[in-house]
């Protein structure tokens, strides 16, 4: 087969594509930074005349062209598989809901879900020599979205990395019904939040004393993460590994401080292992064809067979609130939703953490912010030892208290 023959013969423009969209169809938007840009503009000037069209998506890092039009309800509606804030804001607006499932489970909804998929369409780096498009850090269960889709469109980005694997991390030209070649903008950047706060710094040196040299790491993103990375990147800690939902900047500051090596892995030695990542171009250039780093979907990172295989797991995520129980909600706020890959029992919260506590391995909740003023906010557990570590902040956010107490 001669691929560049092929590629010409499927070479499509975004308005062609988005003319095949008809009333009622369901069409699935990608992943995270794997939103389609020039598809979403050209369907958003024809969306108006449409109805009942049925998006999937999830992790949205901009907003989309089709949520700018009028009357949204009337047109269409977004299912979310993880919402972020674009998505909670159009929860809010009536024409988005979040649908609720383990995300380990995403992959294998796909392939046994009676519901139809009539179009999908990804965002992919270039084709190369072999004939395959490379998902970016978006493996998660994209490539079974592609076996179930009608018709399957790529959006060709040439700032997209190239990410190894693993496995379903690339679609063959032979599985692509047509190719679109955008106009390269740059990726979308997902920011970790802003600089750690004495909280998140107090908190993050009660973390940190507990790893072990050879823990393996799953890590959630924002302040408290960042800061835990920050000061795992200075420290002497040795040997660590990764298995992660999402891959984000902090192990990546991480890495190049030479604190992981995945040599202490049971499986996947040497390998930092992850589902999808967002974060900033630091980390998209240095997940570029890293042979370290093994994009596969999100029923490997997240199976826990596999997590249960690895010694000296340690989860840390956000959480909502925690009680003196140790009971953890990491779901909604109120009758608020906040489900996401952030704060999610449906993502790692749950799956990760659980598998933590039945290999005797270690998991940390986090959970800052006014909300958290005065309550425990932390939960720490190995095997059947139960620690809480308690933050509270002062009326003006500048006066810190943190303490590790056993019961």
């Amino acid at each position: 087969m001669d691929f560049n023959t092929v590629y010409a013969q499927k070479l499509t423009t975004a308005d062609r594509v988005a003319a095949l969209v008809k009333d009622d169809d369901w069409v699935d938007y990608g992943w995270a930074i794997g939103t389609p840009v020039s598809f979403d503009a050209a369907l958003a000037k024809r969306l108006p005349e449409l109805h009942g069209i049925k998006f999937r998506g999830g992790i949205l890092c901009h907003v989309p062209e089709i949520f700018k039009i009028e009357n949204q309800a009337e047109h269409f509606c977004w299912n979310s598989w993880h919402m972020g804030g674009i998505e909670r804001k159009a929860v809010a607006a009536g024409y988005a809901y979040y649908s609720p499932l383990r995300y380990s489970e995403l992959p294998r909804y796909y392939r046994e879900s009676p519901d139809p998929l009539n179009i999908a369409v990804f965002v992919v780096a270039p084709m190369d020599s072999h004939g395959y498009f490379n998902l970016g850090p978006c493996a998660s269960h994209l490539a079974d979205a592609a076996r179930k889709a009608d018709k399957v469109f790529v959006e060709v980005n040439k700032n997209m990395p190239v990410c190894l694997g693993g496995y379903d991390n690339c679609l063959h030209i032979s599985q692509v019904d047509g190719i679109i070649e955008g106009d390269n903008p740059p990726i979308d950047q997902l920011g970790g939040g802003g600089a750690p706060t004495e909280v998140d710094q107090a908190v993050a040196r009660l973390v940190v004393d507990r790893i072990p040299n050879g823990a393996c790491l799953q890590l959630g993103i924002g302040g408290m993460p960042n800061a835990i990375g920050a000061m795992i990147a200075e420290s002497d800690l040795k040997d660590l590994g990764v298995h992660t939902e999402m891959y984000v900047d902090s192990f990546v500051d991480m890495a190049k401080a030479g604190r992981i090596t995945g040599r202490c892995k049971n499986i996947d030695n040497g390998r930092q292992v992850y589902a999808f990542g967002a974060g900033t171009q630091k980390m998209y250039d240095y997940l570029d064809n890293n042979p370290e780093c093994m994009s596969v979907p999100v029923d490997y990172t997240n199976d826990v067979r596999v997590i249960s295989s690895l010694d000296n797991f340690i989860s840390i995520n956000n959480a909502i609130d925690v009680d003196l129980y140790g009971q953890v909600n990491a779901e909604s706020s109120g009758t608020r939703s906040f489900s996401t890959a952030l704060f999610a029992k449906s993502g790692p919260l749950v799956t990760c953490h659980l598998t933590a506590i039945a290999n005797g391995s270690a998991l940390l909740c986090l959970n800052l912010g006014p909300a958290a003023e005065g309550r425990c906010i932390c939960t720490f557990k190995i095997a059947v030892a139960v620690r809480y570590i308690y933050v509270s902040t002062g009326t003006e956010g500048n006066t810190v208290f943190a303490a590790d107490r056993s019961r």
